[in-house]
């Protein structure tokens, strides 16, 4: 069994995208189930625990994303850091999830900056006054690993974000970025951990390299053989 967990805090499920968001998070539920051809277990985070993981014998472990600004989680995240830091279990962190997993590891996320006076970008109506990285876009991948496999030099990946980790937690290497973001997929080969600051999960026919990074990485975690 797999696990994926949702990173939304209760705060986002009653503004507008709040219906949205739960509507993904069940579709993407079928695609990491049919992906590692394996049960995958929905858990909001709040009931995410080393307890849940060893109980249910959690194969790999998928963060989701967030709407919400880091600050807003107080203390909840407590059970998920330990969950991160035990190492007991390989996880993917998307997006939101991947920040989660760096700030577990005591590397700080930031917002990538603030927006000219004369910049324009995708959605500003999204994080108004900042800069953001928005839409369907390449990453220029700057190593050789496994988990890239058959993406070739400039796999497109769906990106939605205005925070960053500048740098990473100690024992993860990056291997893929952006003009914007220069930490986009960052792994790290012992705990057998990665992050992306994209969202791989969003894959579509037309551009499908989520789903292929996502399958090297269950490949990669022992999850397929």
């Amino acid at each position: 069994m797999i696990l994926f967990v949702d990173l939304e805090h209760f705060s986002a499920h009653d503004k507008p995208h709040g219906d949205l968001v739960l509507g993904w998070r069940t579709k993407l539920t079928y695609r990491l189930q049919d992906i590692a051809q394996q049960t995958c277990l929905l858990q909001h985070y709040t009931a995410v625990d080393q307890e849940l993981i060893d109980s249910h014998e959690i194969e790999a472990v998928f963060l989701s994303g967030s709407s919400t600004d880091p600050d807003q989680y107080g203390d909840t995240l407590s059970d998920l850091y330990d969950v991160v830091r035990n190492q007991s279990v390989p996880i993917f962190g998307f997006c939101g999830g991947f920040q989660f997993m760096m700030d577990a590891y005591g590397s700080p996320i930031e917002r990538i900056g603030p927006l000219g006076e004369d910049e324009e970008k995708e959605f500003p109506e999204y994080m108004p006054g900042w800069k953001t990285e928005t839409g369907y876009h390449p990453v220029k991948v700057t190593g050789d690993h496994e988990l890239v496999r058959g993406l070739g030099p400039d796999p497109v990946f769906r990106h939605f974000h205005g925070w960053e980790v500048p740098n990473l937690a100690d024992g993860f290497a990056n291997i893929a970025s952006t003009a914007v973001t220069e930490n986009q997929l960052a792994i790290n080969e012992t705990a057998k951990q990665i992050g992306t600051q994209f969202h791989p999960e969003y894959y579509t026919d037309t551009h499908p390299a989520g789903r292929t990074l996502i399958e090297n990485f269950c490949r990669w975690s022992g999850i397929l053989s």
